[in-house]
């Protein structure tokens, strides 16, 4: 018999499309997945020449249950170079990937009957760990007119007592909606008057935005706050290294301590060696990003025109991360919901995400981190199912 914590989440959505498009590939269907976040450039050559420094130096061994100092200084380097925060290494811990940190920082800090803020549409695991952990989601609802953003007046209103955390992701998954400066200040405001609320601030898809001047994070804009937020990054969107399983987060020391206390005896230290890429990724050349932020800024326009020319869906621009929220409302009458929709576009040879699967609805994501030649024959496929 399961746990009656596990048996209040649902397995990911996200993850079961995917394998259902593999399923069908083996079966040998024609399947064109845009359905996974994964960027489909290769990992950088010196971040590969690090791992197999590492493997040649025998580093296959334990390490601190927090990750190597070195990597500590790396990321931290990361979090003042391409964030805004400055923190030691000590306050800095390394995960399995993000999806760890995030899993332990909530685990560590919720009780029953806590709350906790989740602006929707989400990315598919945060109400599933709020749920596993034994709290209430609380949907503050976005809309693409809105930007796909919450307002300071929405989180004011969506606060009481037993609120504990706020979830930010900016630039977001599934919208690709980034906060600017300006309204992560408004939220400050409003934080500033609830003590009792902490923030997690995912900015994993940081590096990829496309909007001008520099990312905004809420550590940087309100640094009277940073005892009470947490900011979680890594290397697996910026620099190709999914596989890698590297997150890392930086946040008030006696949060990061009780972290890692919960990692010592679940995971224990990440992969040495990909402890060791990481070190490359964070302190190696950058300028490569450049590239990838144009070739997926190309992407991204070219998806979104393709988009807006089927009648009957709608998707706004989106300011970052490498997905499309789209808006199939005026087809619903024609399939009943998005789920169907979704599941009609992969018996059309096309692999998406239903909006339902991240707390939307009438919809589905599309992930542009694929090349040119599948995104357009993609679309294609998607207008010629929708005809």
């Amino acid at each position: 018999m399961i746990s009656d914590s596990l048996a209040r989440i649902a397995p990911s959505r996200t993850t079961a499309i995917t394998d259902r498009a593999i399923e069908l590939r083996a079966a040998g269907a024609d399947i064109i997945s845009l359905s996974v976040g994964e960027p489909d450039f290769a990992t950088p050559p010196h971040v590969i020449a690090a791992a197999k420094a590492a493997l040649d130096a025998g580093d296959t061994r334990y390490t601190a249950v927090s990750g190597t100092q070195r990597l500590r200084e790396a990321a931290a380097l990361h979090f003042r170079r391409d964030l805004g925060i400055e923190v030691p290494p000590a306050q800095v811990i390394v995960s399995a990937g993000g999806k760890q940190a995030i899993f332990h920082a909530l685990l560590a800090t919720l009780n029953p009957g806590d709350e906790v803020l989740v602006p929707s549409p989400w990315w598919v695991s945060y109400p599933e760990i709020v749920r596993f952990a034994g709290a209430e989601v609380i949907d503050l609802p976005t809309t693409a007119a809105g930007g796909f953003r919450i307002t300071a007046a929405q989180l004011e209103a969506a606060i009481t007592p037993r609120s504990r955390w706020l979830l930010l992701n900016s630039p977001g998954n599934p919208t690709g909606a980034t906060y600017p400066a300006e309204e992560l200040r408004a939220l400050g405001e409003v934080l500033r008057r609830h003590p009792q609320v902490m923030v997690l601030s995912d900015d994993i898809y940081a590096p990829l935005r496309y909007t001008p001047g520099s990312h905004a994070t809420l550590a940087m804009e309100c640094p009277d706050l940073a005892e009470r937020i947490l900011t979680v990054s890594g290397v697996s969107k910026s620099h190709a290294m999914t596989g890698f399983r590297i997150g890392v987060a930086a946040g008030p020391l006696w949060l990061i301590q009780a972290m890692a206390r919960l990692q010592s005896h679940s995971s224990g230290n990440p992969a040495s060696i990909s402890q060791a890429a990481a070190v490359a990724a964070f302190e190696g050349p950058q300028d490569f990003l450049l590239d990838w932020r144009e070739r997926f800024r190309a992407r991204r326009d070219m998806v979104v025109a393709a988009i807006n020319g089927v009648a009957g869906l709608s998707c706004p621009v989106p300011d970052g991360a490498f997905y499309c929220m789209v808006d199939a409302a005026p087809l619903m009458a024609r399939f009943g919901d998005d789920e169907a929709l979704c599941l009609h576009l992969l018996e059309q040879g096309v692999a998406v995400v239903a909006a339902s699967a991240f707390g939307g609805r009438d919809g589905f994501r599309i992930s542009f981190a694929a090349d040119d030649a599948k995104l357009a024959e993609a679309t294609r496929r998607i207008a010629k199912a929708l005809a």
